[in-house]
């Protein structure tokens, strides 16, 4: 099963995309723990992301969002029209003094806490995220 998204960059088309991809979570039967908490999480992050940092809140400008149950996979790919970023230099960890106030980094650390894997791939022309959760 595979559905997709494309999107303006207004924080409004969130919470939609994120509710049917928690829908397509559960009828795959992944844990309803999953479903609830980290899903819903790890998407929201992965999307603002996108638009606020990767497209710099340009509302023109587009998000596209594919979504794959592949085997015992949720595979979600968001593409932004930005540069993208090293994650390595926005990591970010609750150890870090003033995590808790920081407006970046921590999205970053959630999805990695939350997926089972989280990558970053930079492209001709935007940046994609892929997070992958694997039914346990």
């Amino acid at each position: 099963m595979m559905r997709q998204w494309t999107l303006t960059s207004e924080l409004g088309h969130i919470g939609p995309v994120v509710e049917a991809i928690v829908a397509m979570c559960h009828d795959a039967g992944f844990s309803p723990r999953h479903c609830r908490l980290n899903v819903p999480v790890a998407v929201t992050e992965v999307l603002a992301n996108a638009m606020m940092r990767g497209n710099a809140g340009m509302e023109e400008r587009q998000v596209l969002v594919v979504v794959a149950l592949v085997a015992d996979e949720l595979v979600v790919d968001v593409t932004d029209e930005g540069d993208g970023f090293d994650f390595e230099l926005v990591a970010r960890t609750p150890d870090d003094e003033g995590w808790l106030d920081r407006e970046d980094g921590r999205g970053l650390f959630l999805m990695r806490q939350l997926m089972d894997l989280v990558e970053n791939h930079r492209l001709d022309a935007g940046h994609r995220v892929r997070l992958v959760l694997r039914r346990t």
